[in-house]
């Protein structure tokens, strides 16, 4: 059975202080706030105040948990520092790989692996990345990803969790 959802243009339509919405129904944000502006209470239809049901994540839910869960941890050589992969992708210049390892040297990274590879005038670089215990990832990620623009090259940044994660076999 689909989802339905109580919205706060149902809620500003009732003409009732007292709104019944079976367990599968979802109400917005917006909906409760409206609710609670008006002095409208909404009350599961089994009884009992309202509870937001569980997400539905479909049907290869337990697949993708039972996945997560097997996923290996982050290798232990790494210390407490957050593994980085970043990949760049671009019309192939000097000075682009000048421009990307500053930044990481800014923020204390240390390359671990690299490779690149240039095809006529398009190259491709990617790099494993240390980032020391305490440093902020998304400050690197933020900082990386300003770089190039879409007539030079672009930077992609992702933790090596999630790279494990998407690339697992």
């Amino acid at each position: 059975m689909p989802r339905r959802f109580l919205t706060s243009e149902d809620v500003r339509a009732a003409k009732s202080r007292e709104i019944l919405v079976d367990p599968e129904t979802l109400v917005t944000p917006q909906a409760l706030e409206a609710a609670k502006a008006a002095g409208v209470a909404i009350k599961s239809a089994a009884g009992g105040a309202y509870v937001e049901p569980a997400p539905d994540r479909g049907p290869d839910a337990a697949k993708a948990k039972a996945a997560l869960s097997a996923m290996p941890e982050p290798e232990p050589d790494l210390g407490g520092a957050t593994g980085v992969v970043v990949a760049v992708v671009g019309k192939n210049r000097p000075g682009i790989l000048m421009e990307i390892t500053g930044v990481l040297g800014a923020h204390g990274a240390s390359v671990l692996d690299i490779s690149q590879s240039v095809m006529g005038e398009y190259f491709q670089l990617t790099m494993a990345v240390q980032l020391p215990q305490g440093r902020p990832f998304g400050e690197l990620k933020a900082k990386l990803q300003c770089l190039g623009g879409p007539e030079d090259y672009v930077v992609r940044v992702m933790h090596e969790r999630v790279f494990r994660f998407m690339h697992r076999v």
